[in-house]
């Protein structure tokens, strides 16, 4: 049997820029084979039941979905080279930070990829998908079609001409100049090693605001330690690196988190909340939608509208049952930290109807 590892994805993928840059650096043998239109119907729908990439078949031919399942999994089987800190700050920010990446920073992922200047380099790539071998023109006309759908997610999100102008605040004025500060001092999040947090940020920060041309040049301008550290997570790193002594978090991720806790915490809290609602008037669907209705979102001083995600509970639970792990002298150190970032209150969030996902769907918990 081969030892190797096989990553159905594709370059303009966010999530398939998280999977890639774990493989390599966990130093797993694997090869990736790009998401066409052939492979979708062959092998991702019929052995995963789902439409979504990246999909990882392991050595025993098992399929797995979802980037936060694949490491999980990965770091049981793979123990060498652990992404997981084992001291609890570190350990519950690299959740948070996975959290944040995968479902907030996806707002500017998307925003700056479909509102604008990155076409035709975009509708090429999405053309590859239906039509890898033809010529570009007809690659861009197929691409566009295919693009269409994929910017019709964009309002969903909550991104309209109402809150573009904070989304891009947010993303220029504090975000990029954050983390460049933060990656002018530390290779990664916390230390010398990438966490679970870095391999977050590689979605977003990868597939579209560093390989997209219009948020590449905004990136290398105002960030430029930014573009480096996305470069040096999709190279092998022949030295593990350590995380920092002392389970310390670095004061350079502070303002980040406590934007986390202030932004997107209460739009994942009130997710928990209408969902609990939602279950409780539709008892007899076994299968909970990706999206139940709308509710508000605020980033800066704009407040706006946008789809409730049914999947982000999933990932609440994650970092809730990370930080109900801990015992009492951890929890002392980590309930101090919290406090001084405003997000103590928020770990108190109870969920009385917990989901899990089985066979990649999302499903009450029993």
């Amino acid at each position: 049997m081969s030892n190797e590892y096989t990553l159905y994805g594709a370059p303009m993928s966010l999530y398939t820029g998280k999977a890639r840059a774990y493989l390599i650096f966990k130093n797993l043998p694997y090869s990736e084979v790009f998401s066409s239109l052939k492979i979708y119907k062959s092998i991702i729908v019929p052995k995963t039941g789902v439409r979504f990439v990246p999909v990882l078949k392991t050595p025993g031919n098992e399929y797995l979905q979802d980037t936060s399942n694949i490491i999980d999994t990965l770091e049981q089987r793979h123990p060498q080279r652990s992404v997981m800190p084992t001291t609890a700050k570190q350990k519950l920010v690299s959740y948070l930070f996975e959290t944040w990446a995968d479902e907030w920073l996806v707002i500017p992922a998307m925003h700056y990829r479909w509102n604008k200047a990155n076409f035709p380099f975009v509708y090429q790539e999405f053309g590859k998908v239906i039509t890898p071998n033809m010529p570009k023109i007809i690659r861009a006309f197929i691409g566009k079609k295919i693009g269409a759908k994929f910017k019709g997610f964009v309002p969903l999100l909550g991104i309209t001409d109402k809150s573009i102008p904070a989304i891009e605040n947010w993303y220029e004025n504090h975000v990029l100049p954050l983390l460049d500060k933060h990656f002018c001092e530390h290779d990664y999040l916390l230390g010398s090693k990438p966490c679970l947090g870095d391999f977050g940020l590689m979605g977003p920060l990868y597939a579209h605001l560093y390989r997209d041309p219009a948020p590449a040049a905004i990136m290398r301008k105002i960030a430029p330690n930014v573009a480096k550290w996305v470069e040096r997570m999709n190279q092998p790193q022949d030295i593990e690196g350590v995380f920092l002594d002392d389970d310390v978090i670095p004061d350079t991720l502070l303002e980040l988190l406590n934007r986390m806790f202030k932004e997107q915490w209460p739009v994942l809290s009130n997710t928990v909340k209408r969902l609990d609602t939602w279950i409780d008037q539709n008892p007899h669907i076994a299968e909970i939608p990706r999206t139940i209705g709308e509710h508000n979102f605020t980033i800066g001083d704009t407040t706006h509208k946008r789809a409730i995600g049914t999947f982000h509970q999933w990932k609440v639970q994650r970092i809730l049952d990370c930080y109900h792990q801990f015992d009492s002298k951890q929890k002392l150190s980590v309930d101090a930290f919290l406090q001084s970032v405003g997000g103590l209150n928020s770990m108190q969030l109870d969920i009385k109807k917990r989901v899990s996902r089985v066979n990649n769907k999302l499903v009450l918990c029993d």
